[in-house]
């Protein structure tokens, strides 16, 4: 019914730049939340940055590991969430999911669905 995803991830030198697109699909009455999380292994997923579903952008959150090197945005007439990601380091290898709270219709409560995620290498 509902499926997000992601593309974009890829291998970059540390000091590069990606871009994470993650597009949502199907049966969609509206989407609030959109965001994006990690997990490098042996570590439990993290949560990376959100955005709200308000107007004007929306509002935002980043982990405080990616403040200021990260940002995330929205196109919601493309049910799509971004995550630009400059100053990349060694550390910031994982694979990135996103994750947005869908409503399938008005009678129905907002549920969260989850990409499958996209690997992001950064070699030193």
């Amino acid at each position: 019914q509902v499926q997000l995803v992601e593309s974009g991830g890829g291998l970059v030198q540390a000091g590069g730049s990606l871009r994470l697109s993650c597009a949502a699909s199907g049966t969609i009455f509206s989407i609030n939340a959109m965001s994006w999380h990690r997990q490098a292994p042996g570590k439990q997923r993290e949560l990376v940055a959100r955005i709200s579903s308000g107007g004007s952008g929306g509002s935002t959150i980043y982990a405080d590991s990616v403040k200021g090197r990260f940002t995330i945005s929205r196109d919601n007439a493309k049910n799509t969430v971004y995550l630009q990601m400059d100053s990349l380091k060694p550390d910031d290898t994982a694979v990135y999911y996103c994750a947005a709270d869908i409503r399938i219709s008005i009678l129905r409560t907002p549920y969260e669905y989850w990409g499958q995620g996209t690997q992001v290498t950064v070699s030193s």
